[in-house]
């Protein structure tokens, strides 16, 4: 497939007291900038496996941002067409 685009997804994750947080952003080539964020706390009953928390927050912060981009994709529908989009996931 011949790549007409480039967009990159930049994940930062950051962990405090067995929180842990992400924030995954994506950028395109035409200066769009979204972001979705995502979190997981270690339960005390549990072993302290950075890795799983890191996993845990990182999916949320990428499932935020797909709902994030689908919300920015209905948008530009509904603004181009001047009708509801209906997009499901």
């Amino acid at each position: 497939m011949p790549v007409a685009k480039h967009w990159t997804v930049d994940i930062n994750i950051g962990e405090q007291d067995g929180n842990t947080a992400a924030e995954a952003t994506l950028r395109t080539d035409d200066g769009v900038q979204l972001a979705g964020n995502g979190a997981a706390r270690l339960n005390p009953a549990d072993d302290d496996i950075p890795e799983i928390g890191d996993e845990l927050a990182a999916a949320r912060a990428l499932s935020d941002l797909g709902h994030r981009l689908l919300l920015a994709a209905a948008a530009d529908i509904e603004a181009v067409s001047a009708q509801p989009a209906r997009l499901t996931w």
